[in-house]
């Protein structure tokens, strides 16, 4: 009939029309360019023990400070997490160019990046050596303790952060916050002297509460709930609460920097990394956060994670989102900069977090005028 080749032109229009806006849509897509993590390690077997403490050989026997069989599932959940929310952006075969995974030098937190890359990078048919053993191996990097100067976090080699920290415990506000849980809460300590407070809470009672040890009389729910109190307290005293800014300039900022570098570079076209993962400690993303002034004021449970995401707009401006994961169960909270929206453009963000940005850490700490007064 007459009416078939306007049908038929219709229909080759719409297609086109159809065909037209779908290139325009794919076309305004933002662009996604890097994703930074920053995580603390999952549950490992105690390190410190009470001189009491009825838990010494169970521990022994898997070996102190070990990640656990929790903490190993803990760990491959979070690289599980990772390849669902970006499985459109990395590879699903494991690329040597395309990430980079750096741990602190302890034995928990460079298992706890082997478990979470198990999780990130379940081998293919085509990278499966035995069919009996579904893993495969990807390199993790780590300097000694004694030279990280990036993750493991405070460097306690900086005079003029000591001095900081020693002003901070002898101002009036810390001393009242501080004077409730040493006058209340501390007594039953006189057989068992702890030296430090945080540790005691954060490597010990934590970990008796997740294995189901017996607990000692004395650790009863009202003393564990102000251990967290006063761990959080100290924490905050460590990287905030006096003097942040200078702080920070001398700890977190250090590894904010780094970070702005590897997001900086990731803007050159010849970049190909996509992810950048570092295993380290509660301290690490406690330091992390205060510099950049988003910290909850709450310890960061085991497999917290910290992570950035790099976008370029449609109209061509880069972008940084932020995100904190502390509970498996929920999605992550997004994290606003102050004085910039959820959204960040690069330029404002680095404008931003400048003040804790150090260029001469060693000229700052002080490091070299103690060693002249030594000589």
């Amino acid at each position: 009939s007459n009416t078939e080749p306007i049908t038929r032109c219709l229909c080759i229009f719409l297609v086109t029309a159809l065909i037209t806006s779908i290139t325009k849509i794919l076309l305004l897509q933002r662009e996604f360019h890097l994703f930074y993590q920053v995580f603390r390690h999952g549950d490992h077997t105690p390190q410190e023990f009470f001189p009491t403490d009825n838990h010494r050989e169970v521990a022994r026997q898997q070996g102190y400070g070990q990640l656990t069989k929790l903490g190993i599932q803990q760990q491959y959940e979070l690289g599980q997490y990772m390849r669902r929310r970006y499985s459109y952006f990395l590879s699903v075969v494991y690329k040597q160019c395309e990430i980079y995974v750096q741990s602190t030098d302890c034995d928990h937190t460079l298992m706890s990046a082997q478990a979470s890359l198990a999780g990130l990078y379940p081998p293919t048919q085509g990278e499966i050596w035995n069919p009996r053993i579904l893993w495969q191996p990807i390199p993790v990097h780590t300097v000694p303790l004694s030279h990280d100067n990036l993750l493991y976090l405070p460097f306690s080699h900086c005079p003029r952060y000591s001095e900081l920290l020693r002003e901070t415990f002898e101002t009036r506000d810390f001393q009242r916050q501080f004077k409730q849980y040493k006058v209340k809460y501390f007594q039953f300590w006189k057989s068992t002297p702890i030296k430090d407070l945080a540790k005691c809470w954060k490597k010990k009672l934590i970990s008796w509460d997740i294995n189901n040890y017996t607990l000692p009389v004395w650790a009863t729910h009202g003393v564990r709930t102000k251990l967290i109190k006063l761990s959080e307290l100290l924490l905050q005293a460590e990287f905030g609460f006096h003097k942040r800014i200078q702080k920070s300039r001398l700890q977190g900022g250090i590894l904010l920097k780094n970070i702005l570098k590897h997001i900086s570079d990731a803007r050159k076209p010849s970049h190909q990394q996509k992810m950048v993962m570092y295993s380290a400690h509660a301290a690490t993303i406690v330091a992390l956060q205060m510099a950049l002034n988003v910290f909850n004021g709450k310890l960061p449970p085991y497999s917290a994670c910290h992570f950035f995401e790099l976008y370029q707009e449609t109209n061509g401006q880069y972008t940084i989102e932020m995100y904190y994961r502390n509970n498996s169960l929920r999605g992550p909270h997004p994290l606003t900069l102050p004085g910039c929206k959820f959204r960040c453009p690069l330029e404002r963000f680095t404008q931003l977090v400048y003040p804790v940005l150090v260029h001469y850490w060693t000229r700052e700490c002080r490091i070299d005028s103690l060693a002249r007064m030594n000589e």
